[in-house]
């Protein structure tokens, strides 16, 4: 072959060579272009792909009802699964706090009259408390109610950790609502109709009345049995008198209220159903052994925490096949050992009133409060009396600082409040009053359905 017949076919398999290669580049996506451009930068999606972008749905936020993880790690059972942006968030926030600021929210406190006073800005301001109740002499109407909560929210606002505002409200003669409500049916009324939802709908409405005017946590439902006629504190406070139906009404009371952005307080643990004794007056003692209780007065409480209940309250019970000596609302094997360990509660744990007569008449309130965060509480409630609140947060700050309860767990019993809180979304914004005239519709048409 002569010179320029090579320089020719050289040049020939240079073009074929470029050809193929710029047919490769082509073939890299389905448009005919390259997937980088010169700079290196992934280059704009097609008109198609762009078009499915923009029609995906935008990512939806962590569902308020699904339960987050408490203090004692991930669940097994459904009860506050983990959510690590939740977790973050938190482990922020606390390393931020104080050991006065953690101390605070041991604490759920009541408050005196109508209107914010100087104690109850002390317990913000000074103490920093985890929250109040509110009875019914606090609340006279609904702007003074929403004035109320919205001023106690704008004292917090310079603390780092948003309040608990909670309220009694389980329908029938437990209600702390003024008189211009038209009053939910009782559990034990509700429970008769074996309609579940039905049942939802009223603790949607619970708490749809309850987040009207500000307030994020309600002491309801009730899951006790009522086993006994002569019990002079529960009655149709109660779904029924069998675990079955106590279960599956309480659950779907809970749920309810759960899905509605509120925060259910199942009560009252272990069982209050069958006593004859008032626990705001003295101390009840259940005799029952622990086979019976597994049978009967545990059941429900056994199905919500499976189910995802958020908070237990622990009562003032002498279970006395479990601890005779102390009540159940500061008794390690009622709350650690049956409660946490035993049926897999990882949530959070108040206890009730420790002012009732059932604790207060009996012991130190401030020694039995120290007791109860030693046994696995994470809150302890207080309702009424500055000068005994103030005595509770002073005997758990000295327990703190004397090393009785230890640093660890001190994080540890408010690490799960603040999940909680965080959960659902807790914060100091002031609301506007309620349409009081929409909600009384919504009962009556309850009512009428329930004739």
């Amino acid at each position: 072959m002569t010179q320029l017949g090579r320089r020719l076919q050289w040049i020939w398999i240079s073009i074929l060579a470029a050809v193929l290669l710029l047919a490769l580049a082509g073939c890299k996506d389905g448009s005919g272009r390259g997937i980088s451009g010169d700079n290196g930068q992934e280059a704009a999606p097609s008109s198609q792909g762009q078009k499915q972008q923009e029609q995906e749905p935008p990512q939806e936020e962590p569902d308020k009802t699904q339960p987050l993880p408490g203090s004692a790690g991930e669940v097994e059972n459904g009860n506050l699964p983990s959510n690590s942006k939740t977790e973050a968030a938190v482990t922020e926030l606390m390393s931020g706090m104080t050991v006065k600021e953690k101390i605070g929210q041991l604490v759920l406190v009541g408050l005196e009259g109508t209107k914010m006073d100087e104690t109850s800005l002390k317990l913000i301001k000074d103490y920093q408390v985890g929250g109040f109740i509110f009875f019914k002499d606090n609340i006279t109407s609904t702007q003074q109610s929403v004035k109320l909560f919205n001023e106690l929210k704008q004292a917090n606002a310079v603390n780092p950790v948003p309040l608990w505002l909670s309220i009694d409200e389980e329908g029938g003669r437990v209600t702390r609502f003024p008189e211009e409500y038209v009053k939910l049916p009782s559990s034990g009324k509700v429970g008769s109709q074996q309609n579940r939802e039905l049942t939802k709908r009223v603790g949607g409405l619970i708490a749809e009345k309850v987040s009207g005017l500000g307030l994020n946590m309600v002491f309801a439902p009730v899951l006790d049995i009522n086993s006994n006629p002569n019990n002079p504190v529960i009655g149709d406070r109660s779904f029924g008198s069998s675990a079955d139906v106590v279960s599956e009404q309480g659950i779907a009371s809970m749920k309810g209220i759960q899905e509605s952005g509120v925060v259910p307080v199942v009560k009252h643990f272990p069982g209050h159903g069958d006593t004859s004794v008032d626990s705001h007056l003295g101390l009840p003692v259940v005799e029952h052994d622990l086979k019976r209780l597994h049978k009967m007065e545990l059941v429900p409480f056994k199905q919500a925490i499976d189910e995802g209940a958020d908070v237990v309250m622990v009562a003032h019970l002498l279970m006395k096949s479990i601890d005779p000596d102390t009540p159940s609302s500061y008794s390690k094997p009622v709350i650690n050992d049956l409660l946490r360990e035993e049926m897999g509660f990882k949530g959070v744990v108040i206890t009730d009133d420790m002012t009732m007569g059932a604790v207060s008449g009996n012991t130190d309130v401030g020694e039995a409060s120290v007791k109860s965060i030693l046994a696995g509480s994470n809150i302890v409630l207080i309702g009424h009396e500055y000068d005994m609140e103030i005595a509770v947060i002073q005997a758990l700050t000295d327990a703190v600082e004397k090393g009785v309860i230890s640093e660890e767990m001190l994080d540890d019993r408010v690490r799960t409040t603040l999940v909680l809180k965080q959960k659902y979304q807790l914060n100091d914004e002031p609301v506007k009053a309620p349409n009081v005239e929409r909600l009384n519709q919504k009962t009556k048409q309850v009512l009428e359905e329930m004739k």
